[in-house]
Formats: C-alpha cells, sequence, structure tokens
C-alpha cells in the first residue's frame, strides 16, 4: 500500500490576494513584544501574514493596510523599509 503524496498547504498574500502554496510566500509575524519582522521558519510566535517574495506585493500590503489589519499592528515607514530590507535578496517580482 502506498502513501499519497502529502498536499501543501495554500495560503493567501494580503498585497495581491492570490493564493499559493506555503512554500511560495513568505510569514510576516508581529511577535508578542510587538515587534514585526520576516519569519524565515514559517514557525515563529506570534500574529503571522503571509506575502509573496515580491517588493511589489509588500508595498500594496502597506499600502492598502492589509498588512496592518492582518498583524493588528500599526506600521510605520521605517518598519516597512526594515522589512523590505530583511526579504533582501529575497525580493524580485517571483509572482
Amino acid at each position: 500500500m502506498t502513501v499519497p503524496p502529502r498536499r501543501e498547504p495554500v495560503r493567501t498574500c494580503v498585497g495581491c490576494r492570490e493564493r499559493a502554496g506555503k512554500s511560495e510566500l513568505v510569514r510576516v509575524v508581529r511577535r508578542p513584544a510587538g515587534q514585526v519582522s520576516v519569519d524565515p521558519t514559517g514557525r515563529s510566535p506570534g500574529r503571522g501574514a503571509y506575502v509573496h517574495r515580491s517588493e511589489s506585493c509588500v508595498r500594496q500590503a502597506v499600502r492598502r493596510g492589509s498588512l496592518a489589519r492582518a498583524l493588528k499592528a500599526s506600521l510605520d515607514e521605517a518598519e516597512v523599509s526594515r522589512l523590505v530590507h530583511e526579504l533582501g535578496s529575497g525580493l524580485g517580482d517571483e509572482r
């Protein structure tokens, strides 16, 4: 008897609202202490939101307010710039 392959969880990008596999998105997390950062493992404690690895999706999520709403936190421009920098080399329109 063969074991069927595992299905990958599907998540929605808060920037463009497209559904994609969890591995195609990056998790942004608001930690219990309140700081917002990128969670490369996808397992850090705190409230999370998923976004594509493209700067356009991150900027769109911030502009629409969907990232702040999903994280239940207010984001200033410095935090947004830091998030974009943290995503660093992973950015590029990969969508």
